[in-house]
């Protein structure tokens, strides 16, 4: 029996051939998984980064290099700016003529600028413009004064072009007197003012008489146009 089962062989047992597929089958579905990531990806492949967002950038705006108006408290230096530079060119204008006029034509003969209707002819005048009231030069001297206090005061709340320019030329011309009346003979206040402009059949005069008479006329006519020194506009 023991030869016979020799010499025939030992018949193949199904479940023992089919155990090894199955197993097999079951550990590659195990170790991957169909559809999953890491069964996608070969191993020892490095895990893609992900690809940065981009920062959403802030729409540019059109109006930032556009230049920024200027704004009341700009536009008031203007102006300031105006009234100072006229007053500092009437005054070097005064300033200059009378020692000219000082230095040359004191003490000569007049000159004929215009045949006899235009003359320069140097005198000491100790009242006010044009040789008036020349008993009250110290009051003529404290009104100089107190005029260019006020208009400095002014110059603050100032925002019109034409009033810069009127202010300026009274504060020059101011100027220009009230120097004469601190630092020229007979003493400190009661100085005498240099004229030289004499008009045929009119009062001796100087370039700062010349320039208060112009801004105050200016000033005039912006008070009937109802113009005031801020800028704005009325109408009575």
């Amino acid at each position: 029996m023991a030869e016979a089962e020799r010499i025939i062989g030992t018949p193949d047992i199904p479940e023992a051939e089919g155990a090894g597929p199955e197993q097999s089958a079951s550990g590659s579905e195990d170790g991957r998984r169909p559809g999953s990531e890491d069964g996608q990806r070969a191993e020892g492949e490095p895990k893609p980064e992900a690809e940065p967002t981009p920062e959403p950038q802030a729409p540019a705006d059109a109006e930032a290099d556009a230049e920024p108006e200027p704004g009341p408290q700009s536009k008031g230096r203007r102006k300031i700016a105006v009234l100072f530079g006229v007053a500092l060119f009437a005054y070097a204008l005064d300033l200059i003529s009378k020692m000219i006029v000082v230095a040359k034509l004191e003490h000569h003969e007049p000159i004929d600028v215009v045949g006899d209707l235009l003359r320069f002819n140097a005198i000491r005048n100790a009242g006010a413009a044009f040789g008036m009231g020349e008993a009250y030069t110290i009051i003529f001297t404290v009104i100089a004064a107190a005029v260019i206090v006020v208009i400095a005061r002014l110059a603050r709340k100032l925002y019109s072009l034409p009033w810069a320019i009127a202010l300026g030329l009274l504060l020059g011309g101011a100027l220009g007197n009230l120097t004469d009346r601190i630092f020229r003979s007979p003493g400190v206040f009661k100085g005498a003012v240099v004229d030289f402009i004499a008009p045929k059949g009119f009062a001796v005069f100087n370039l700062a008489d010349s320039a208060i008479v112009c801004g105050g006329i200016l000033i005039v006519l912006l008070s009937f146009r109802g113009l005031d020194p801020d800028g704005t506009v009325h109408k009575d």
